[in-house]
């Protein structure tokens, strides 16, 4: 068997696969007559569908790109306070993007613009300010466009209204959105193994504080904590960041093992922490059931364990055999995951101002399934589109 190298295109290939499946199983939500078991579960249900699993599964690859990342930063001369900085403006701008896009669930119809014409607004203001300029663009341009961008989001937080109740509402936090709790959980896990130098022992002892904290709060054991809970808490009751540590753990296992004929110590390690961590999960059901909604820590273990053990193939597939081929076709959800990510945020608004409606037949069953693919593979490849005209997101 090809020996492990230290470097791991099977991540950029899991996060490309896992980018795909989150933009079909987004879009697949509002198809009818097709298996419950593929969507999300039920808000007070006890069961895991397969759409519950999606997400969970980008925390983790976000925390087995963290040790990467951060060592390159490190390697290249950077010192710990400015890797600090890097991670706070990259946090920041994952809860800034979060929050405009929470907002969009309680948008008002009385507001000043149509919601579709405001989604494509904070859109277009994203990628004014975090969009990676190519080095041929001045400085002064570079610096016009960012600031045009932030003007804009500041005129579209001002000219927002939200409704709840019947009441116009101002823009707010409310929950921090998707890209936030990516960016809160980020925040966390970076700055633990920045300031931890790494160690293995470190990000596994985090690991296991993050899910034990999940634990304790679903037990009713926290309950004290209940009037600093507003104001100082783990984003996810410790759920969130407990999947991005274990995938910095991963890492740090693989970084410490890989090139130093210690491979098969790693697999069995590998495989039996994915494992573990299904155990623990079934273990503790009783503490609420299997539910994303509700972040609980059986939702927790068994979808790390399921990531870790996909990782574990992605590895095999990818590093080992050399088919990182079989994945070209979705390649920019990997390279331009941020991009991928938002364009349906666009598309979708485009379908609404224009009128647009798919067939009957491609909104149910099968026919569904078939639209919702193709729409996932449709993203991938405008993202690639941009990509190769220098066109990506990076924060």
């Amino acid at each position: 068997m090809k020996q492990l190298q230290r470097r791991l295109l099977s991540i950029d290939v899991f996060r490309a696969l896992t980018m795909l499946l989150m933009i079909f199983v987004n879009d697949f939500d509002g198809v009818t007559n097709v298996p419950e078991w593929i969507k999300h579960a039920h808000a007070n249900e006890d069961a895991l569908g397969f759409a519950d699993v999606i997400f969970p599964a980008f925390l983790v690859i976000v925390g087995l790109s963290i040790p990467f990342a951060i060592k390159s930063r490190l390697n290249r001369g950077q010192g710990t306070g400015r890797v600090f900085i890097n991670i706070l403006i990259r946090s920041l701008a994952l809860l800034v993007m979060g929050i405009f896009h929470v907002n969009l669930e309680n948008y008002s119809p009385s507001a000043l613009l149509p919601m579709p014409v405001w989604e494509i607004l904070i859109t277009i203001g994203f990628f004014l300010i975090w969009i990676d300029y190519p080095e041929t663009i001045k400085k002064s341009t570079r610096i016009v466009l960012q600031v045009a961008g932030i003007i804009l989001l500041a005129l579209m937080a001002v000219v927002y209204k939200g409704e709840e109740g019947g009441v116009l509402v101002p823009m707010q936090p409310q929950w921090y959105g998707i890209l936030g709790l990516i960016g809160w959980s980020y925040l966390i896990c970076a700055s633990v193994y920045l300031f931890s130098k790494g160690r293995v022992i470190v990000q596994f002892i985090a690991w296991a504080f993050f899910f034990l904290f999940s634990v304790t709060a679903h037990a009713h054991l926290l309950d004290w904590l209940q009037p600093v809970h507003r104001f100082i808490w783990i984003v996810g009751s410790g759920s969130m960041p407990s999947f991005t540590m274990a995938g910095v753990a991963v890492s740090v296992l693989y970084a410490a093992m890989a090139g130093r004929n210690k491979d098969s110590l790693f697999w069995l390690l590998l495989i039996a922490f994915g494992a573990f961590n299904i155990v623990i999960g079934f273990a503790t059901r009783p503490l609420d059931g299997i539910s994303k909604i509700h972040d609980t820590p059986s939702w927790v273990g068994i979808c790390t364990g399921i990531a870790i053990l996909v990782f574990a193939l992605m590895i095999y597939i990818v590093d080992i055999k050399d088919k990182a081929n079989w994945f070209k076709a979705i390649r920019p959800g990997g390279t331009n995951t941020l991009t991928c990510y938002l364009i349906p945020y666009i598309l979708y608004s485009l379908y609404e101002l224009l009128g647009f409606h798919f067939p009957q037949f491609l909104n149910e069953g099968w026919g569904g399934f078939f639209r919702s693919f193709g729409t996932a593979f449709i993203v991938i490849w405008i993202a690639g589109w941009l990509e190769r005209r220098s066109i990506r997101m990076k924060i």
